[in-house]
């Protein structure tokens, strides 16, 4: 079976933009998801990037126009400036680790609820309660947000030296096993392309 990589951020915006486009396309290539959240903005340190507030303000400009335009094509809400926003990624990150190993409910849609609930929904992600409510959304045991913290600390880490040597450097980024890599959520559809058998 077919694996791909995702990496991800649960306060990236266009991984929230992302949707649950991923896991349509993986189940109609039958093809396996391994989720990795890690730390957008280290990777960024790693790969040579730079965090959206350095950035000249030609590129901060430019991004919030992309942002509106994608949003817009795929149909979501977005909030340009959301109130909870940058927050500490780690927290949510920790918690969708332990449903990723411990859960049972939809890991995908959890990648979507926890970046709406700060791109739509005006919420604070590395809240306890937010994120209890997250997983309750894609159908896990709010609990898990409680547990697993040390397993979660240690593959959140280990997530992001994964993506440097893979050769991620943002934020949605996706690694098909066969060494093909797609960058972003406008991406996805060169993806769905090749796991059909194109380039």
């Amino acid at each position: 079976m077919t694996q791909i990589d995702c990496y991800f951020s649960v306060i990236s915006p266009y991984t929230y933009l992302a949707g649950e486009r991923l896991d349509e396309i993986a189940q109609r290539h039958n093809a396996r998801v391994v989720y990795r959240p890690l730390d957008v903005i280290a990777l960024f340190s790693r790969t040579g990037g730079t965090a959206p507030k350095e950035r000249h303000a030609s590129r901060k400009e430019y991004r919030l126009q992309e942002l509106v335009r994608q949003a817009k094509n795929v149909g979501l809400p977005l909030n340009l400036q959301p109130a909870h926003w940058p927050v500490n990624q780690a927290p949510a990150s920790y918690a969708f680790i332990a449903a990723k190993n411990n859960g049972d409910g939809d890991i995908g849609k959890l990648m979507h609820v926890m970046t709406r609930a700060c791109w739509s929904e005006q919420r604070d992600v590395s809240q306890d309660e937010v994120i209890r409510d997250c997983l309750s959304a894609a159908g896990f045991d709010p609990a898990l947000a409680d547990r697993g913290l040390l397993q979660g600390a240690e593959e959140y880490v280990a997530n992001l030296e994964h993506a440097v040597e893979a050769g991620a450097f943002g934020a949605p980024f996706f690694i098909v096993d066969d060494g093909q890599r797609f960058w972003g959520q406008d991406r996805l559809a060169d993806l769905d392309a090749h796991l059909a058998g194109g380039v």
